[in-house]
């Protein structure tokens, strides 16, 4: 079985997409109108195959403040990941290391969902 997407509700499409463009480096690999109120995007991670669908409804009233969502991205240089980000006004969390060969940190996406860059 070959794994995707991932769906996540948006409250601002232009916003979403510009993050996972700029912030995450994903691809717009298409966006259109998908019925009354409603727009999708999917966002592509080039070499993978993997997408992320953004998905904006009129009636979606925003997220759960205990909704449980991360996606995780590799990244090569964490210290520049997160210097990158901090640049251009983003609250990165501090870096955690939960074995001797992973490190990780996260960043908030425009709706509040946790983006997770890893360098193992």
């Amino acid at each position: 079985m070959k794994y995707l997407w991932t769906t996540m509700h948006v409250t601002d499409l232009d916003k979403s997409v510009a993050f996972y463009e700029e912030v995450v480096g994903l691809t717009l690999e298409n966006r259109f109108q998908a019925g009354p109120g409603s727009e999708i995007a999917f966002m592509k991670s080039e070499g993978t195959g993997t997408k992320v669908e953004l998905l904006c409804r009129a009636d979606f009233a925003g997220r759960r403040e205990d909704a449980a969502l991360s996606l995780g991205f590799e990244t090569e240089n964490l210290e520049d990941k997160m210097a990158e980000l901090k640049a251009k006004g983003y609250a990165v969390s501090d870096i955690i290391r939960p074995n001797s060969k992973t490190r990780f940190f996260f960043v908030k996406d425009p709706d509040g969902i946790d983006i997770q860059f890893v360098e193992e």
